[in-house]
């Protein structure tokens, strides 16, 4: 704790004395000096929210909610500090309720030489791709993990990469109960070999261990580890076309709430191979996780107190009705694959045209594993279950089979077109109680057209079909963008496929923005509908929402 409080006031006390900067900036120019530069970005999102019944939209006392952060950053040579400071007066409709008040909740020295790296306070960081540890902040998620405490990083040789964190994590307006400790060490042998260096064959190894320690209070009907560790290996090779890259993660056994406090270690494994070539690319991906949940608080849920990250194979979408069902990776088990090819078909050809067009096609899986469960009676270690076969596949959760289509029309207009036939597990991907799998069909059709440099109008046309849920959807968006500056848009998506007809409603909503340099202006008045939002299988729910919509983002 004392580290953490000289930390703060170090920080502190440097972005007091940044404070002159503008003077200090005046006289660097006239004397030469160099006082480094300052840069950051400031954002406000405020919402003022009226009742509405129709929607089943909450209500909320206080009318308006507010989130806004202010990030500063400040660099001279080989020392950079930086602190963000945060209020949530209160959060928006959506975000966890524990997003309470104002505070500087992220802030960091850091210094950089050849071959040292020092970061003292908070700090994001990734081992590998995440199977033992990844802190990261997703705004929109109101997901931040960060770290607060020691970072280092080391360079002692060519082609030797080691880096080491030890600190506490964050929990919404303070900190978790857990320490995280972990090392992580990468070899490239192209650079630490000369022989290997003008190779067409590149290969790196990397490997990482993490564990948290967190008492045991003694209050509960378990005897829990104290100390949880877990370890992972990464391989990735490249030549010329080709790359191939595979990790494997352990854990040893943490009972926790996520996992019913069962003693059965963790796994994950990732795997993904691709070829890309002018005019054509395909990509092949899959994992394995099994009770792979791991958070510095054994008693924490949801999205708090992650220590890693298990990626979504997946295809992320940005259209509304592609994303209506999305999938939310289960950290508990789950299995999968991902297959992709892309294809630039020429011009001049029948299909191609007079500019050609880019072809995807993607299909991804996912799966439970095939799995046992244990009669608690005959199960003395607690495991929970047991796995029939290591890459058995059990209950479908999610699947999509997509087709896009991007093509110029004319030389002003051009088009996107994506088609998706989707399977979508509700009672697994959405803890909601659901009799039935849901099967959907979706379309989309984006134009542009533009009629000269700065003027252009956006047509946005989507139709989901399900005869499962809340049937049917339509959605439209026309949006009109005088660039640099102006754009307006109105969308609406209607449900009209309801089988209740009182809940067939029209989801309207309107957007005007305005945009000065390095500063932007938004307002956004319409109705929300109630969903799930995801970013990389991490999700929030999403209430049903009626009302006016303020949006301000700057940067310097």
């Amino acid at each position: 704790m004392s580290i953490r409080i000289r930390t703060l006031s170090l920080v502190c006390l440097i972005f007091l004395v940044l404070l002159c900067l503008p003077l200090g900036r005046m006289i660097a120019q006239n004397s030469g000096t160099n006082l480094g530069e300052i840069h950051g970005n400031f954002q406000m999102d405020m919402q003022y929210y009226n009742p509405d019944s129709t929607i089943k939209a909450p209500p909320v006392p206080e009318k308006t909610g507010m989130n806004g952060f202010l990030n500063l950053n400040y660099t001279r040579d080989k020392f950079s500090a930086g602190l963000r400071y945060e209020s949530y007066l209160s959060a928006l409709q959506g975000f966890d309720p524990r997003y309470k008040g104002s505070g500087i909740l992220y802030r960091y020295v850091s210094y950089t030489s050849d071959e040292l790296q020092v970061t003292v306070g908070s700090f994001y960081e990734q081992f590998g791709n995440g199977l033992i540890l990844r802190t990261y902040e997703d705004r929109g998620l109101g997901y931040d993990n960060a770290l607060e405490g020691l970072r280092v990083k080391l360079h002692p040789y060519k082609g030797i990469y080691i880096k080491g964190v030890y600190g506490l994590q964050r929990s919404f307006m303070t900190y978790g109960p857990g320490t995280v400790r972990g090392v992580d060490a990468e070899i490239n042998f192209n650079e630490l070999f000369e022989k290997l260096a003008n190779k067409k064959t590149n290969v790196i190894l990397g490997g990482g261990f993490v564990s948290k320690f967190q008492a045991d209070a003694g209050t509960g009907a378990y005897i829990v580890p104290q100390n949880v560790g877990a370890w992972a290996e990464r391989l990735n090779i490249h030549r010329g076309k080709v790359n191939i890259q595979a990790e494997y993660a352990y854990k040893i056994n943490d009972p926790s709430f996520t996992n019913g406090y069962i003693y059965k270690p963790g796994e994950a494994l990732f795997v993904s191979a691709s070829y890309s070539q002018k005019g054509f690319g395909f990509s092949l991906s899959g994992k394995r996780i099994d009770n792979m949940d791991f958070r510095s608080d054994r008693t924490a849920s949801l999205n708090n107190l992650e220590i890693n990250y298990l990626p979504c194979l997946t295809r992320q979408y940005t259209y509304s009705m592609l994303t209506f069902y999305p999938d939310a990776t289960q950290n508990a088990g789950e299995i999968g694959y991902q297959a992709e090819m892309t294809y630039k078909i020429k011009k001049g050809t029948l299909l191609g045209g007079e500019y050609g067009a880019n072809v995807l096609i993607n299909f991804a899986t996912v799966s439970g594993l095939d799995t046992n469960r244990l009669n608690p009676a005959q199960d003395s270690s607690r495991k929970g279950y047991s796995n029939k076969s290591y890459f058995g596949f059990g209950q479908k959760y999610f699947e999509d089979f997509n087709i896009e289509i991007d093509k110029k029309l004319s030389q002003h207009c051009k088009l996107i077109a994506i088609y998706s036939y989707q399977t979508y597990n509700k009672a697994v991907l959405q803890g909601e109680p659901s009799d039935h799998t849901i099967y959907s069909q979706i379309g989309v059709a984006d134009i542009v057209y533009r009629f000269t440099d700065t003027l252009s109008i956006r047509f946005e046309l989507e139709h989901l079909y399900t005869k499962q849920d809340q049937g049917a959807w339509a959605s439209g968006l026309v949006e009109f963008t005088v660039a640099p500056k102006w754009f307006v848009a109105a969308s609406d998506q209607w449900n009209y496929g309801n089988a209740d007809p009182t809940a067939r409603i029209h989801y309207y909503n309107g957007t005007i923005g305005y945009i000065r340099k390095t500063n932007r202006y938004q307002i956004s008045y319409g109705k929300q509908r109630a969903g799930i939002y995801c970013v990389g299988g991490v999700c929030r729910t999403v209430p049903a929402s009626n009302g006016l919509t303020l949006t301000l983002i700057s940067s310097f």
